[in-house]
């Protein structure tokens, strides 16, 4: 894994208003801040669900290690950088670390210690899979590309940016849906096309572990989704509103599939 960012759906309005769907990759370090940005929609692994050994495995044959090694100065941006050989010390220095948060995983796995606490430990050096969707980019674009952001979030926000520019997005017109990790292939009715979609949203992921795809795990994970009051998969598909400058959630111009289940925001308490 590595930085990436690469357009699943893209989709405009006849009324020109355009909705698009990314998948990115970037450092766990700066998640936090590329989830600050309220008009996206997002959804990512979670390293609750996945397994301490897996994890380690990650982190181990393919871990973040800082590319930008600013050297050290008041206030929170790194304007210069370290020498070559400072930088290959400070490498080392960083996967030292990472070995020994593997070491202190492995002892609290053998502790039994659960993986909602013991894979925090080896979050620095993940890399980091995220499903994105919006109609607006700008602010985040504008703050993230700028030069005093942090070197990792403005690398995978110009990535973005470009993947922006370059991709043409298809005109959807009344009655059809912007459905992310749908394909020709999936030959279903739309209330079965949203639900496969919200499956494949909520995986990170369109392919299962075996590398094949299974609609049915996908409508199921959707139904117990649905259940469980997790509803943010549920926010990447839309169709077109009747008025551009409306808005369903966070999207404008674009009705949110998730707007229209009752009792979305509060399932749980309906």
């Amino acid at each position: 894994m590595s930085f990436s960012a690469k357009v699943i759906a893209d989709s405009v309005s006849l009324d020109g208003v355009r909705l698009t769907t990314l998948e990115v990759c970037f450092p766990r370090i700066v998640l936090s801040e590329f989830n600050t940005h309220r008009t996206m929609s997002r959804n990512s692994a979670s390293s609750r669900a996945i397994p301490v050994e897996k994890m380690i495995r990650m982190v181990q044959e393919n871990p973040y290690v800082p590319w930008h090694w600013g050297k050290n100065q008041k206030g929170m941006v790194a304007e210069q950088e370290v020498s070559a050989e400072q930088a290959e010390q400070a490498t080392e220095v960083w996967l030292a670390a990472r070995d020994a948060a593997v070491f202190r995983a492995r002892l609290l796995l053998e502790q039994g210690i659960h993986k909602q606490i013991t894979n925090r430990l080896l979050e620095p050096f993940m890399w980091h899979t995220v499903i994105v969707t919006a109609t607006e980019w700008d602010n985040f674009l504008n703050l993230r590309c700028h030069p005093a952001a942090h070197p990792d979030i403005r690398r995978i926000a110009e990535l973005m940016r470009i993947s922006l520019a370059e991709s043409k997005p298809k005109t959807v017109l009344d009655g059809d849906w912007h459905l992310p990790y749908i394909t020709q292939d999936d030959e279903f009715d739309l209330e079965t096309l949203r639900k496969i979609s919200v499956g494949r949203c909520a995986r990170v992921s369109y392919l299962t572990h075996d590398g094949k795809r299974d609609p049915q795990k996908d409508i199921e994970l959707h139904d117990r989704l649905l259940t469980d009051g997790h509803m943010s998969p549920f926010e990447h598909q839309a169709a077109p509103l009747e008025f551009p400058y409306e808005w369903s959630g966070n999207f404008r111009g674009w009705l949110q599939y998730r707007k229209t289940i009752p009792f979305e925001s509060n399932i749980l308490g309906a």
